[in-house]
Parts: C-alpha cells; sequence; structure tokens
C-alpha cells in the first residue's frame, strides 16, 4: 500500500507499528507499504532517536539565509522610497548603484517585494501594447536630433488662475530643456523661448508638434508664423497627425510624470518654483528607465549648430523656379495669381515640375501643394481626427 495525502504521520505509526511486531522483515513491510528500503529506514532512525515527535513533518525552510536583506539595506531602500514615492524599486536599484558601485546589491524584484512588505506599492495598471509607428516622423539617434514642444493642457491654480505649462524636451535624452507657464499663448511669446533655448543649447535639427496654435494653422503646408521663424532659423518643423498625440509619445510620457509629481494645489507662484524644481529632480535626479537608468543630464549634449540669431531665407536648389509671396498672399505662375497664404508674405516659395507635369511647391523642407494644369494649389490630403481607439503608438 502506498502513502495516502492525508494522514500520512498515522501511515508512519502504523509502519513502526508493524516493524516493532517483527512479524514481517523491513523489506517484505516497505513493500506492503510502498515505500522505498532507505525511506523505510530513514523513519525507524527517527522513531529511535525522537519516538513519535520524529515521525513528525518537518519544515523545509534553510536554516541560514545567506543572502538575506539586512536591515541597514532596508532603512536605505525605505529612506529613497519616503523621497522619492513614484520611484519603483529598478530606480531605487539604479540610485543605490550609483552611490556605492562596489557594493552587491539586490535585483529589483526583491527590492519590489521588500516594497511590497511595506505597503510601499501600487499596483500598475497594464494595458495593451502596439507596434511603434515610424513613417512619417524621423527618428531620434542622438541628442539635437529632434526636441519635442507642447503645451501640458490647462488647470486652475488654487488661486484661480488658468496656468497651462509650456514644456520643451529632447527626444532622444529625454531632458527637459523649458517647463513654465507662459505670459501668453502666442506665437511670440512661444519664439521668445525657443530663441533663448537656441542661444544656451544650440540648434536641433527638427522640433515636433501638434497642430493647434501656435504651433500650425489650417493654410498651406500647416505653417503657421512660428513654424516659419523655425525654417528660416534652419530647423524643420514636424508636425504630428491630427489627434494623435502618441505620435509625441516620449513627450507626452513626460507629462504624465509630471502631473503626477509636480503638480499640486499651489498658488501660481508656488507652482512656477515647482516647475523649476521639476525640472532640475527630471534631469540630474532621476534615473531613466529607456536610458538604462540613467539621467537624462547625463546623455544629454547642446547642438554643435550655433544659433547666431539670423534668419536666412531658404534657397532652392538647380531645378526649383523661386517666386516671391506678395502680400495679398500670392504668387504670379504664368500670368496667374495662385494664393498660397498670407503666413508666407515677402517670403520665396520653390516650385519644382514633377514626372506628371505639375509643379510642387515648397518652402525651405515644407511641402505647400502643388499646382496643377488649371493653376490651382492643391495642398496635400490631410488625415481627420476619428473617434477611434488608437491602433499604433510611437516611443
Amino acid at each position: 500500500m502506498a502513502w495516502r495525502n492525508i494522514q500520512v504521520e498515522q501511515q508512519r505509526e502504523d509502519f513502526i507499528t508493524a516493524c516493532l511486531e517483527d512479524k514481517s522483515t523491513v523489506s517484505d513491510l516497505c513493500r506492503e507499504f510502498g515505500i522505498s528500503r532507505k525511506t523505510g529506514y530513514k523513519w525507524l532512525s527517527r522513531f529511535e532517536c525522537q519516538g513519535i515527535e520524529g515521525l513528525k513533518d518537518r519544515s523545509r525552510a534553510r536554516h541560514t539565509q545567506l543572502l538575506k536583506t539586512t536591515e541597514e539595506l532596508t532603512q536605505k531602500v525605505l529612506q529613497i522610497k519616503h523621497r522619492y514615492p513614484k520611484w519603483g524599486p529598478k530606480k531605487i536599484v539604479a540610485v543605490l548603484e550609483q552611490d556605492q558601485p562596489f557594493e552587491s546589491w539586490p535585483s529589483a524584484t526583491t527590492i519590489g517585494k521588500l516594497l511590497d512588505e511595506h505597503g510601499l506599492t501600487i499596483p500598475r495598471k497594464y494595458r495593451r501594447r502596439f507596434p511603434a509607428k515610424s513613417n512619417p516622423l524621423s527618428h531620434s539617434q542622438q541628442p539635437n536630433d529632434v526636441w519635442c514642444i507642447d503645451f501640458k493642457g490647462w488647470f486652475k491654480t488654487k488661486d484661480n488662475i488658468k496656468c497651462d505649462p509650456l514644456t520643451l524636451t529632447d527626444a532622444y535624452s529625454r531632458f527637459i530643456l523649458y517647463c513654465s507657464k507662459l505670459g501668453m499663448n502666442t506665437a511670440d511669446h512661444v519664439w521668445k523661448i525657443l530663441d533663448e533655448a537656441f542661444y544656451k543649447y544650440g540648434l536641433p535639427t527638427r522640433i515636433r508638434h501638434d497642430n493647434g496654435p501656435p504651433f500650425a494653422t489650417s493654410g498651406a503646408g500647416r505653417l503657421s508664423r512660428l513654424s516659419v521663424n523655425l525654417i528660416k532659423a534652419g530647423v524643420i518643423p514636424e508636425w504630428i497627425d491630427p489627434g494623435k498625440p502618441y505620435q509625441n509619445g516620449r513627450h507626452e510620457r513626460m507629462h504624465l510624470t509630471l502631473q503626477k509629481e509636480a503638480i499640486f494645489p499651489l498658488t501660481l507662484k508656488e507652482q512656477q518654483m515647482k516647475f523649476m524644481e521639476f525640472q532640475r529632480y527630471f534631469n540630474l535626479e532621476r534615473p531613466h528607465e529607456a536610458l538604462g537608468q540613467k539621467t537624462p543630464a547625463s546623455v544629454y549634449q547642446p547642438s554643435e549648430r550655433i544659433w547666431a540669431g539670423r534668419f536666412i531665407s531658404p534657397e532652392y536648389s538647380e531645378g526649383y523656379q523661386a517666386k516671391r509671396v506678395r502680400a495679398t498672399g500670392s504668387i504670379s505662375w504664368h500670368g496667374v495669381d495662385i494664393f498660397v497664404g498670407k503666413t508666407l508674405e515677402n517670403e520665396y516659395v520653390g516650385l519644382r515640375e514633377n514626372t506628371e507635369g505639375n509643379w510642387d511647391m515648397y518652402f525651405g523642407p515644407v511641402l505647400l501643394g502643388v499646382v496643377n494644369h488649371e493653376y490651382r494649389l492643391i495642398q496635400p490630403r490631410r488625415q481627420i481626427r476619428k473617434k477611434s481607439k488608437y491602433k499604433q503608438k510611437i516611443f
């Protein structure tokens, strides 16, 4: 007969009782009870040494734990967690390794269990992930390839003032270049911030933004006065598709951290100071998982393209015909007035014949539209905002 899953200790006592009666050999009794001779002699030995108590189950836990978390380490972890309550175990391990790189620190899993034991974790709401979208937006391979700019979204401060901070980041390093509320959300005020950033950090290759004012209009090429200034400064503006903020996902992810860790019921003056504190914390203290738990400031480097403060109109290569946009917002083409937009007043656009015999019109690198055989400017078809779930994401 084999051991049963219930009353196992009783089965052991029956086996010992049968052995003590000497009616059969130990080998025969082991076959009868369905156990090996090694198991039979083990329980006989324990009975001789400890009696009935020796037949009970013993704990399988280690007598000593070589890698047990010490009280000193526990206190270090809890101190970091209390200082940065929004941080998870990966960031805590990264900070410990940076402070004392020659120490042997436990894994993020062990730190996570330690935080669980002290009730310091908040379960994450997992969402379905989708493949990233790469076109037509450019990839950021190094600092200053792409800067991202946007307004966070307004909220009211404790003194009942509408606050809509402007944020500017480097897409590659996640370095925050600017984070504060403007006096007014106009092209002139935004350009002043960009001008200061260009002087301080140099020129990026591209700046990515959404389709709202003052970054875009409904005119040719989506150009606004701000984007015209960018092109004349030597920076290529990039527009995400309407209604798809996830195409600027790195910047939006920073906004989520900003919302959780820097926006509180404060007065406007206090909130402005909190933005400055958050920018320093995010750049210099907070490890970023996408950067291998490095801080953005340790990865970012200023651009080698120096901003001299001069606007230079685009020049067009051979094969283009340059035409000046008049004060009325139109150009003269083969004796016909073609309306382009007053945004480009006194600027030069370039026209190049395509394979279909029409003419592509550009302002610098931006396609404004196609002049057809009827001398009408046909703008590229834009994607219309749809009320549907997002099918792709870009990070």
